[in-house]
């Protein structure tokens, strides 16, 4: 089991590399101009999902609709994605469990 959680520590750690490099080698239209005093930044990917998730698990479909068009749809299926498995994975350490039995719990799925 630890194999395979440090094999998905590593794949989210190149992930992370991967996008870091992709963030510096590409040059967005306007992201380097600075910000008028009191204007809102752009929503990242992770506090996208992150909002989306919270006010899909408290039933606010006014914020999730809202949330949902701070990124695109990939971008924020990608965060959502990211989210979901960082979240197994805590829960998996704090519970002593596989991700798999966590995951499979949390939809109420029979064990494997």
């Amino acid at each position: 089991m630890t194999g395979f959680l440090r094999g998905l520590s590593g794949l989210f750690r190149g992930l992370r590399e991967f996008f870091a490099r992709v963030r510096t080698a590409v040059h967005l239209p306007g992201g380097g101009e600075p910000r008028a005093p009191g204007a809102k930044r752009p929503h990242n990917i992770f506090e996208a999902a992150a909002a989306h998730v919270a006010a899909c698990a408290e039933d606010d479909d006014e914020r999730s609709a809202e949330t949902a068009e701070w990124v695109s749809p990939e971008a924020l299926a990608f965060g959502i994605n990211e989210l979901a498995c960082r979240a197994v994975i805590a829960l998996a350490r704090e519970r002593s469990e596989s991700p798999q039995t966590v995951a499979r719990d949390l939809l109420n799925l029979p064990v494997a």
